[in-house]
């Protein structure tokens, strides 16, 4: 229906644009009198306008023709006057039945407006109620927050009641005192777990009450006289008590560390003396430090006087220097030296004292040794000495600090009140002893012990005890140098022609040297020190200058060779077996030995083939500065070296290598010397035909008599030594 509403309209307007002047015509004149249609409004089709514009026709035409009705209606040549005609009649109808319609639902209309009425008085009704209900609502959110507004009010007086009787509560809890409080302060042992507890809470009473006493809180005054008799108690069986349990120290044989452990479960008495009652704290404490100084010095002085006895017999004296001649002559009324002065210079097994598990191993027992007719050097028994003196130290200072509340320097002022006598006790004991002691090795040991149980100590954090290995170290350390100086001069001084005979063997001073080098190079690795490397240099130079000095005592110069590298390769192999291949002693003697062996190389093969010798380094050496023609002279000595190489090298070598083995002490050294002489021999023996093989010499009808480089090789290899 819309459709064809549509349609009719586009063919009235096409009617009205395309036929207006024939409707003219039909219809009469425009303008008329009464009775007349009125005039059509044409709008901008309108050509009688005044306004109108030719140019915009042919626009609205055009546009007109894209119309697609327009367009439609052209295509199939329609007469636009009958279809609008047509058109009409169809609207017409469209409205009849449309009247018809509406006159068929007139009922359900007027019943529709009937209920769109109802509907119109309910929402009404609803709009009088819901405007009712917003008033209510108004005064009720006025109620409620006047509501919120007292709740508020009510919670901030219940906080601050509550708060209030936080306060009342905690001073009423801290200012009364309950009855089981007193009963188990005035009736209970102080050892009973429930003294203990109420002793807590006394103090913490007693401290509540200074507090409040501070504010001037006037309740305190009906305490302070309870409280102050159960301290007075409380202070008179605490003190009782722990004077008994140091008053058990003293009895003879008693271990005191078992009493001494037993008062750290009760170390909170003296927590509550130096609160409550400072001035019986410091008897305690002054009664505690007198009586353990006094033990501590009398098991120590016991202790090590009975040490001391297990002692070896023989120990090295003034006279026990690297130095001294075993030929020496002693006055009449001199001590027996001991029975080999080498032992003094020797490490062994002496080292193990400062192994881990020897180092904090038990204490050595006097009486058991002494049973066991066992004998220990001193190392072994200031190892004992000290690590007692460690254990117990560490065990008082951490005592110390855990009963009497200390730290810091009044910790360490307290230790020293406690152990100062006994470490005093000791130093002089150790200076006393370090007068008379020679014994550089054993020194050199209690200094690395020392060096150990300063760390083991500090591993413990028990920093007491520093000051007093400084000292222990102050000591040693110039007895050590001193001895070692000793040695040098002893070594410096020593006159080779005193020595007795002379001997190519490696001499006793230098064993010596190597033995005592090697054990203080070994100790020394563990924890490094740059003095000790020191003074080992400068006993290392004296005797490298000892030994040349005993070399020029022999009159050839093979022997002197003989003499420095036995005395070279010996130091050498003891130090390699216990000192690091790359320390500067090897890194020295190995220069030496091998400077020294070469030249004795050159030396033994001087008397067999010194000629040839001669002969290759001026043949060479003319060569070089280019008179290769000067050999043409020497054709007869040329001859003579090479028949006298071809029949006596056999026997020269097999004479060579037997002398070596005579000359040398160890057949190693002398292996590797005859393969380096034998070496030699075949370079000279190639550097020989080399210079045959120049043209001035190429011609000399001896050549043929050379024995072959290859077959010299396989010769001389027969001649090698195996060990």
């Amino acid at each position: 229906m819309a459709a064809a509403a549509t349609m009719a309209a586009a063919a009235r307007e096409l009617v009205l644009r395309a036929g207006a002047s024939d409707m003219e015509e039909e219809e009469g004149p425009l303008e008329g009198g009464p009775g007349l249609q009125e005039p059509v409004q044409l709008g901008e089709l309108d050509i009688t306008s005044d306004e109108f514009i030719l140019d915009e026709v042919d626009v609205h035409i055009q546009a007109n023709l894209e119309d697609e009705l327009v367009k439609e209606a052209l295509k199939t040549g329609v007469d636009l006057r009958h279809y609008s005609k047509q058109v009409e009649l169809e609207l017409q109808q469209i409205e009849q039945k449309s009247i018809r319609d509406y006159i068929q639902e007139s009922e359900n209309i007027a019943s529709l407006h009937n209920q769109i009425t109802a509907c119109d008085a309910v929402l009404e009704r609803m709009e009088q109620m819901l405007g009712a209900f917003q008033s209510d609502l108004s005064s009720i959110s006025s109620e409620i927050r006047t509501l919120q507004e007292q709740s508020g009010a009510m919670n901030i007086r219940l906080r601050n009641r509550q708060a209030v009787r936080g306060k009342l509560g905690e001073l009423v809890d801290g200012l009364v005192v309950p009855s089981a409080l007193v009963t188990a302060i005035l009736e209970a042992p102080v050892t009973e777990p429930r003294f203990l507890e109420q002793l807590q809470e006394l103090d913490a009473k007693a401290a509540a009450v200074r507090e409040q006493e501070a504010r001037g809180t006037a309740a305190c005054a009906d305490v302070r006289g309870v409280l102050d008799r159960l301290r007075i108690k409380a202070v008179t069986k605490i003190r009782e008590f722990i004077l008994q349990k140091i008053y058990s120290f003293r009895k003879p044989m008693t271990n005191y560390q078992i009493p001494q452990t037993a008062l750290l479960k009760y170390r909170f008495f003296y927590q509550f003396l130096l609160g409550n009652e400072r001035a019986t704290a410091k008897e305690i404490r002054d009664e505690y430090v007198e009586t353990l100084s006094k033990i501590y010095l009398s098991y120590y002085r016991s202790y090590l006087g009975r040490l001391m006895k297990v002692q070896y017999e023989e120990v090295a004296e003034k006279d026990d220097l690297m130095g001294v001649e075993d030929t020496a002559k002693k006055g009449f009324f001199s001590k027996p030296s001991l029975r080999s002065r080498n032992t003094i210079f020797t490490l062994g097994t002496r080292g193990s004292v400062i192994s881990p598990t020897e180092l904090e191993a038990p204490i050595l027992v006097p009486h058991t040794a002494q049973r066991g007719e066992q004998r220990y050097p001193f190392e072994a028994l200031f190892r004992s000495q000290h690590y007692a003196l460690l254990d117990n130290s560490c065990r008082e200072y951490l005592f110390i600090c855990e009963f009497f509340v200390v730290s810091g320097s009044a910790a360490q002022d307290l230790f020293h009140a406690v152990m100062g006598r006994t470490l005093s006790m000791t130093l002089k004991h150790l200076e006393s002893y370090l007068t008379d002691c020679y014994d550089a090795i054993a020194v050199f040991l209690c200094i690395h012990i020392v060096l150990r149980f300063r760390n083991i100590a500090a591993k413990r954090d028990v920093p007491a005890l520093d000051r007093y290995w400084e000292q222990v170290l102050a000591l040693l350390w110039p007895r050590f140098e001193l001895i070692l100086e000793m040695n040098v001069q002893s070594v410096r001084s020593t006159d080779p022609q005193r020595l007795g005979g002379l001997d190519t063997r490696p001499h006793y001073i230098t064993r010596r040297y190597a033995e005592f080098s090697s054990a203080l190079v070994s100790i020394n690795q563990t924890i490094p020190n740059e003095r000790t490397m020191q003074l080992l240099g400068q006993l290392q130079v004296e005797v490298e200058n000892f030994v040349l000095r005993v070399a020029a005592e022999f009159s050839s110069r093979k022997e002197q060779l003989v003499f420095l590298i036995n005395n070279y390769d010996m130091m050498l192999g003891v130090l390699m077996e216990r000192a690091a291949d790359d320390s500067k002693e090897v890194e020295s003697f190995q220069q030496l030995l091998n400077a020294r062996t070469q030249e004795f190389i050159e030396e033994l093969l001087s008397p067999p083939f010194g000629g040839l010798v001669a002969f290759v380094k001026e043949a060479e050496a003319l060569i070089e500065r280019g008179q290769a023609e000067r050999l043409r002279g020497e054709e007869a000595r040329v001859t003579q070296l090479i028949r006298g190489f071809g029949s006596s090298w056999k026997s020269s070598v097999e004479s060579l290598s037997q002398d070596v083995m005579r000359s040398f002490t160890n057949f190693k050294n002398g292996t590797s010397i005859i393969q380096g002489a034998l070496t030699q021999l075949i370079q000279l023996y190639h550097r020989f035909h080399r210079v045959l093989s120049q043209p001035q010499l190429r011609a000399l009808p001896a050549r043929a008599e050379l024995i072959n480089i290859h077959h010299l090789m396989v010769e001389l290899k027969k001649h090698k030594p195996n060990f």
